[in-house]
């Protein structure tokens, strides 16, 4: 249940984190939106990563919490706000999900 919590944390800080590139790109109360949407996902993420580590060993569960949001948030990036794809971004993306996985499977 805990790693669903963890994942679920993860996400949250993409949200956050894509709340903050929202608020970058627009002006006045619609900035002051995308602000609030980003301390709202910020708390979510926090009080689900603190969960998580309840149970989890902190250094996998944050390695895990950063990993997922790191993916989202170049997802986010590429689909969102067009940024660049090229062989070497999509390279070090795949070498963190399979380290994400290889902490799963090694955590008890």
């Amino acid at each position: 249940m805990n790693w669903i919590l963890l994942i679920i944390a993860g996400l949250f800080e993409v949200g956050f984190a894509t709340c903050l590139g929202k608020a970058k790109e627009t002006t006045g109360i619609t900035s002051v939106y995308w602000l609030i949407g980003f301390l709202l996902s910020l708390t979510v993420s926090m009080i689900l990563l603190y969960k998580a580590t309840q149970t989890l060993p902190i250094g996998t569960a944050y390695s895990v919490w950063t990993g997922v949001g790191a993916v989202g948030t170049v997802l986010v990036g590429v689909f969102l706000f067009k940024e660049s794809v090229d062989f070497w971004r999509i390279l070090f993306i795949t070498t963190l999900i399979g380290s994400i996985i290889g902490l799963k499977m090694v955590s008890t």
